[in-house]
């Protein structure tokens, strides 16, 4: 068995494979009957493929910078002062410094007009298949630590913190979460609510890296931290008595954040929809992927798995 720090290599990338699918799971309930003909039917589909784009992250052109934004980058109050949009800000910053600093509440609008797009042209596997990373994106925005170059804690001696928020508090007490959250809204301000998201997630982020601080000093490291058997691997993780005292000083940010994951996915795919002109999804309600398609798709999971051992590293990042 292996000895593998904290968080693994999960680093910058991810909520939590737990905490993603089940965002994308429960978004469904919120629909609208004539959307959850077709959503629910698929809804083991948009589960499992909630984490694509972590699986990606290292091994596609372009990928990683949707997942974040780096604040500080462009100075004070820069999340009330970027533009909203991706043709002005290339325009003000260029390419090459927005993909440095991450592109997320970018990257949700984008994903917005290609599921409109797919609902217009009423293809159900390209409906499946960027519903699911919409929703990634969506969840990654309302993550405090995906607004900080300081994602992990390594800036202020606290690695580990990352995988800690958004994967460890969230499978122990995730089942105890008020996840009903009402049914799905149009949304008339796309770019607004996505950097809103942003601007929401940012605010919490002084108390995520300030609770773990003030009570990492009132623990041993042997109180700390324990060494815990997950499917035959040895991981070093986050006490389940400092993982309470954690969630109890957050007073639920946890719950609250993926709350709001939800509701801003179930919002945002019933926009689509309606902006689409509400194509009748009943048509797709036995829909399923062919072989061929079946086969492709495993085949591209696999080509991402493959390129993530041969890039480098996020800490050489």
């Amino acid at each position: 068995m292996l000895n593998i720090p904290i968080g693994g290599f999960c680093g910058k990338i991810k909520w939590g494979f737990w905490a993603h699918q089940r965002i994308n799971r429960l978004a469904v309930f919120s629909l609208p009957p004539e959307m959850q003909v077709f959503f629910k039917t698929q809804i083991n589909y948009l589960t499992e493929n909630a984490v694509n784009p972590d699986k990606r992250r290292y091994a596609v052109v372009g990928e990683a910078p949707r997942h974040y934004i780096d604040a500080e980058a462009y100075g004070d109050s820069a999340l009330y002062k970027l533009p909203y949009y991706w043709k002005e800000a290339v325009e003000k910053y260029g390419e090459d410094t927005l993909a440095l600093n991450g592109t997320v509440p970018w990257a949700i609008q984008q994903y917005k007009f290609q599921l409109t797009e797919a609902f217009r042209q009423k293809n159900p596997r390209r409906i499946l298949r960027v519903a699911a990373d919409l929703g990634h994106y969506i969840a990654d925005a309302n993550v405090p630590l995906h607004t900080t170059r300081n994602y992990n804690g390594q800036m202020t001696g606290q690695e580990g913190i990352h995988a800690f928020w958004e994967s460890r508090v969230a499978e122990l007490y995730g089942e105890s979460y008020d996840m009903f959250v009402g049914a799905a809204m149009y949304e008339h301000k796309v770019a607004h609510r996505a950097w809103q998201a942003v601007r929401n997630a940012n605010a919490g982020l002084d108390s995520v890296l300030r609770f773990e601080r003030e009570l990492s000093a009132k623990f041993r490291p042997e109180q700390k931290y324990v060494l815990e058997d997950r499917n035959g691997v040895i991981v070093k993780t986050y006490s389940r008595e400092f993982s309470e005292r954690y969630h109890q000083l957050l007073n639920r940010q946890v719950e609250r954040q993926m709350r709001a994951s939800v509701k801003m996915v179930a919002d945002f795919w019933f926009t689509c929809w309606v902006d689409a002109g509400q194509p009748i999804l009943s048509d797709f309600s036995h829909f399923d992927l062919d072989e061929q398609a079946k086969k492709e798709e495993k085949e591209e999971k696999m080509g991402w798995l493959k390129r993530l051992f041969s890039v480098r590293t996020e800490s050489d990042n």
